[in-house]
């Protein structure tokens, strides 16, 4: 490529604070234009708003989303008050890996026109511009550091880079078009033939803390964890598409024998018959690259998701009875060791096809070589054998809660190595990136042969420890002689809709869904939203599985195994009339509306900006609706800005109480009918404790 090396991650020390300044803002800087440059592919407006596949949204999102993305966190970190665009800030804020609370009907939406996202990405440059220039900067830069919102959003972009050039690469190519910066490999030859070479008894340590590290990282690379690792043969070279070319003339695709379940049913739906990658034009193959399709180079690595690598490794131990598989996590980074493999170097080029340093595609595996091995990092990520699951020690960030904790669900595995796009975080040893198994990425594999086993074994039961409590919070447990919560506001607001269309409720801050799926008993339709995907996906969870198990703390260390299920609660007729979204309840999509009832249940007290909801409401309220408000009213300056609390504090010299508050706001569009009333609530926190806790509720009919 003729421009200079693409900026690597920064280190969050130095000596020198104007020049560690100085180095994010241009890490920020060139990171936009390399994303935007990326955009300059599609050749007209219509690509932006075309899907290039089902399962994501049209390339217009993510041009917006990334964006969206710093203003949504600076908001949340409290580091800005003022939204830039509210509308395009709710549309493009969640949608990337086809959770059950993406929203990938494009029918929500009227997507604005590319010039309007251009004009908000630029609006965007000029606010977070300013902070870096204007924001007081202590180093080394820690997790808690209001500077970590800047480089979590600048890495966000860095991973949409690979993601967007993905779906460029899916694109139907009369939509997308060759860039002079963006130009394949033109190397190619004769496939080398595989080998397998032996790696000695090892043990690998992974995992950072938050206090040494060097560098910005994701939460699942923080906490520790280590492994013996048996010795192991391990590919010389990553599986070229010539290698792979024969278990697709075995009719390797169409042979079940050599399908998990979960790939079998895949490769049904898709009726696959080779590498989706690969085109087939009478008798010749081609290769799809990012931009054009070329004579297939069969010396470069093949890509493929983790079904169609797992299917040819399960091929291939079949024919040499041999114990093929993919390599687990931990293998990989034995290899990464053994080959004493550095950091991509600051100011020379990688040592492997990595950070857009050589090419804008794959290159031949026999370009890179580490010792015996080629490609351990570089040309194609690496699929392995591992479920991505969290490091002892794990916590999740408070600004990112749902970045890694949605995919520990057995469902997506981690890949390795980073590919020729991988830039910045993705591209260092403690990267740690997992994806579903059916989807595309550039990523490949190799093979090992080994007997040892190959997964971490799974726990099935919720460990987190807020997450347990609530998940006993809304379906455990009666303490004290205390009524369940979540049933009771549920019960209450049923009693008041008594003579009222019931059609649609919105349950919204719904934590882990409780008062969702009781409203159901009532409503034809009920969705419950929270900010949250970790307490979001226990409600999911129930309505896919039935079953919810969680641990619970007895004292200490010591623990109990709880399992609740829909079926006992009542609950398991009423479960395809909910559905669950993650939102920003003070920025909530405008599909959103149109409820006979909303129910906000120790909410408020919990927004950054609660009158922004409460004075936009009504909007989203049929005519003589209802508006159920709980709360215990507990204001803290850590959740609201003192200046946006709704009551708690004196005015002209007098108590003014949130009761008042919320008359002064609703009583606009709204007539209170019903309370004050005080419902208890217990949350357990441990065998001995408690927290005893009184909710205020009022409702509200809705009046103009």
């Amino acid at each position: 490529m003729s421009q200079p090396l693409f900026q690597r991650t920064p280190l969050l020390d130095g000596a020198d604070i104007s020049l560690k300044r100085e180095e994010i803002r241009s890490y920020f800087h060139t990171t936009l234009d390399r994303y935007e440059q990326l955009f300059e592919t599609l050749r007209n407006d219509e690509a932006y708003y075309e899907k290039p596949i089902a399962l994501r949204h049209p390339l217009i999102f993510y041009l917006g989303h990334t964006a969206t993305f710093f203003v949504n966190k600076l908001i949340l970190a409290g580091l800005i008050t003022e939204r830039i665009d509210p509308r395009l800030e709710s549309i493009f804020a969640v949608g990337v890996d086809e959770m059950s609370w993406d929203d990938l009907d494009s029918t929500h939406y009227n997507w604005p026109s590319v010039k309007e996202v251009q004009s908000y990405r630029k609006s965007m440059r000029s606010l977070v511009d300013e902070l870096i220039s204007t924001m007081p900067l202590t180093l080394p830069i820690s997790w808690e550091s209001n500077w970590w919102p800047i480089l979590m959003g600048i890495e966000h972009e860095r991973i949409h880079l690979e993601t967007s050039s993905v779906l460029i690469r899916q694109h139907a190519l009369h939509f997308v078009q060759p860039h002079p910066d963006w130009q394949p490999c033109h190397k190619s030859g004769t496939a080398p033939q595989n080998e397998l070479i032996r790696v000695e008894v090892g043990t690998v340590t992974i995992g950072k803390n938050k206090t040494d590290h060097q560098h910005y990282g994701w939460d699942n690379e923080y906490g520790s964890h280590t492994a013996d690792i048996p010795a192991f043969q391990a590919s010389k070279f990553l599986v070229s598409n010539q290698e792979f070319l024969p278990f697709v003339e075995a009719n390797g695709y169409r042979t079940e024998s050599y399908w998990q379940e979960e790939g079998r049913s895949w490769q049904e739906f898709t009726q696959a018959e080779h590498p989706t990658f690969w085109i087939r034009k009478d008798d010749t193959w081609y290769l799809r690259l990012m931009t054009e399709e070329i004579p297939m180079p069969w010396d470069w690595p093949v890509e493929v998701n983790y079904h169609e690598a797992k299917a040819f490794c399960n091929w291939k131990a079949a024919m040499t009875k041999q114990p093929v598989r993919l390599p687990t996590e931990d293998e990989w980074y034995r290899l990464y060791d053994a080959a004493q493999l550095p950091e991509v170097p600051m100011d020379t080029k990688a040592c492997g096809n990595l950070h857009l340093d050589y090419y804008a595609s794959s290159c031949p595996v026999t370009e890179f070589a580490y010792g015996d091995f080629f490609d351990i990092v570089g040309n194609v990520w690496q699929w392995t054998e591992t479920p991505t699951y969290p490091f002892s020690g794990f916590d999740v960030h408070p600004l990112y809660d749902d970045f890694t904790t949605p995919t520990f669900d057995g469902q997506h595995n981690l890949i390795k190595g980073g590919s020729w796009i991988a830039c910045g975080n993705e591209s260092l040893r403690s990267a740690r990136y997992a994806f579903r198994r059916h989807f595309f990425q550039h990523a490949g594999f190799r093979y090992v042969v080994s007997d040892a086993p190959t997964t971490l074994p799974a726990s099935n039961y919720e460990t987190d420890k807020l997450l347990s409590e609530y998940a006993e919070f809304h379906y455990g447990d009666v303490y004290f002689d205390v009524p369940n919560f979540s049933k009771a506001l549920a019960e209450i607001a049923l009693e008041a809709m008594e003579d009222k269309l019931k059609h649609t409720a919105l349950d919204l801050g719904c934590a882990s869904g409780r008062s969702t799926f009781e409203l159901a008993r009532g409503f034809d339709h009920v969705t419950g939203i929270d900010f949250s995907a970790r307490f979001i996906g226990q409600g999911v969870q129930l309505v896919q599985q039935g079953t919810l198990r969680y641990t619970l703390t007895e004292e200490g260390d010591l623990v109990s195994y709880k399992e609740r299920t829909l079926s006992d609660l009542g609950l398991d007729q009423v479960k395809d009339r909910v559905e669950f979204y993650q939102g920003d309840a003070c920025n909530l999509k405008s599909i959103f509306t149109g409820y006979d009832l909303i129910l906000a249940a120790n909410l408020i007290d919990r927004l950054y900006d609660p009158d922004k909801l409460l004075s936009n409401i009504h909007t989203r309220i049929n005519a003589g609706g209802l508006l159920m408000i709980a709360s215990p009213y507990t204001w803290l300056t850590e959740h609201t800005k003192k200046e946006s609390w709704v009551g708690g504090f004196k005015r002209d010299g007098e108590n003014f109480t949130t009761l008042d508050g919320l008359k002064e706001i609703l009583g606009k569009n709204f007539r209170l009918i019903q309370g004050p009333q005080s419902v208890p609530f217990v949350i357990r926190e441990t065998k001995r404790k408690f927290q005893h806790t009184l909710s205020e509720v009022t409702i509200w009919e809705k009046t103009s």
